[in-house]
């Protein structure tokens, strides 16, 4: 049994399986999957879990060297874009694109993880970085 970190196992497989500039989303509720892209559905009922708890544990397991937020996000849920803020404190680059193009962008990723958040534009898209050299 797994001592410590992520206990879901499809997230844990994913993040273990990640290379240097892979990428994964985590998104709100509304956020549209593609179908040939890997869902890991969290959701239990509207806002729970909520976005930035699950950011907060997948952190925890995965080097990140580069986020991807819809610009939206600035206006219309400027509370969650502080605790994204918090998390990162500086240390990432942070990439802002229209919401289409967050959506688009989510084709390329490895999988995305389905929160149960219920606040506008709460998705990101994390780059995995290199844990080496």
């Amino acid at each position: 049994m797994k001592r410590s970190g992520i206990l879901n196992s499809e997230i844990s497989r994913v993040l273990s399986y990640l290379g240097h500039t892979d990428r994964i989303a985590i998104g709100d509720c509304g956020l549209p999957i593609p179908d040939e892209v890997e869902r890991i559905d969290l959701a239990l009922c509207f806002g729970e879990p909520k976005f930035l708890h699950v950011l907060e544990l997948v952190l925890q397991d995965m080097k990140v060297e580069k986020i991807v937020l819809a610009e939206e996000i600035k206006a219309q849920n400027p509370a969650v874009l502080e605790g994204i803020e918090k998390l990162f404190a500086g240390q990432v680059e942070v990439e802002f694109v229209p919401h289409t193009a967050l959506k688009a962008a989510t084709h390329d990723c490895k999988a995305v993880i389905r929160t149960g958040e219920t606040t506008p534009y709460a998705n990101i898209i994390l780059q995995s970085g290199c844990i080496f050299g």
